[in-house]
């Protein structure tokens, strides 16, 4: 079993490599994320182990860029933080799998087994609604044949309303889902995110896709610019 170990600390590192190598696995480490990413898409792994925080490019950013890649090796994310939002963040990129420091070496040693048990898993498919596309492995929306360009936060409110078409979901359940549980402004936060979604997903290609349910929410329709077009006459 080949093992990928992306970990900037060299002690730490050196010591879950001698530790994995004990344990059967064949361990190549690199100490910086650019590295890293290099050797995830030149070489065949059954099992990545990323830290999040490192020089150089951020266990986010190499996990996203792998992703983007098609390489859908199972991925632990190593981090020192423990808050819900990163492990959110991880798992939305494509993580497979979270351990905060300190950590249990047998635990570590666990887990890396059933991933590589597991195989590199089926990657959700895109998520349409009308010619709204949006694609949760490479983080790419269009609509029709044109990219839309949004912020993470964008994206994130986007993603929720997609995977719930036609209902409809209130300030408070969006919130819950495109924001991290320590957030604690206020939920208009949401109508300001609905209005720059609208103008890049509807008011730029000329139709009304995202309605607004006074007093209820907001919901997701199927519409496509052609059918939005005036018939000729």
């Amino acid at each position: 079993m080949r093992v990928l170990l992306v970990e900037d600390e060299r002690a730490l590192a050196e010591t879950i490599r001698r530790g994995l190598t004990n344990e059967g696995f064949v361990v190549d480490v690199a100490h910086d994320g650019v590295t890293g990413q290099w050797m995830a898409t030149e070489n065949p792994y059954d099992v990545i182990v990323l830290d999040i925080m490192l020089p150089g490019r951020n266990g986010y950013d190499v996990l996203r860029n792998i992703r983007e890649l098609l390489i859908w090796t199972p991925a632990l994310m190593l981090t020192a933080k423990d808050g819900e939002y990163d492990q959110t963040d991880a798992f939305e990129l494509g993580a497979d799998d979270y351990l905060t420091k300190p950590f249990s070496f047998i635990v570590l040693v666990a887990r890396l087994r059933a991933l590589v048990r597991r195989g590199a898993p089926v990657r959700p498919v895109a998520l349409t609604v009308g010619d709204l596309v949006l694609d949760p492995n490479t983080r790419v929306v269009t609509r029709g044949d044109q990219r839309i360009s949004l912020t993470a936060k964008e994206f994130a409110v986007l993603q929720f309303l997609m995977r719930h078409p036609q209902d409809v979901l209130s300030k408070a359940e969006i919130l819950d889902n495109a924001w991290d549980h320590a957030f604690d402004g206020s939920d208009n936060i949401v109508e300001v995110y609905i209005g720059y979604l609208r103008k890049k997903i509807d008011t730029a290609f000329g139709v009304q896709s995202l309605e607004t349910v006074r007093g209820m929410g907001y919901r997701l329709m199927p519409v496509t610019v052609e059918s939005s077009l005036p018939t000729a006459r």
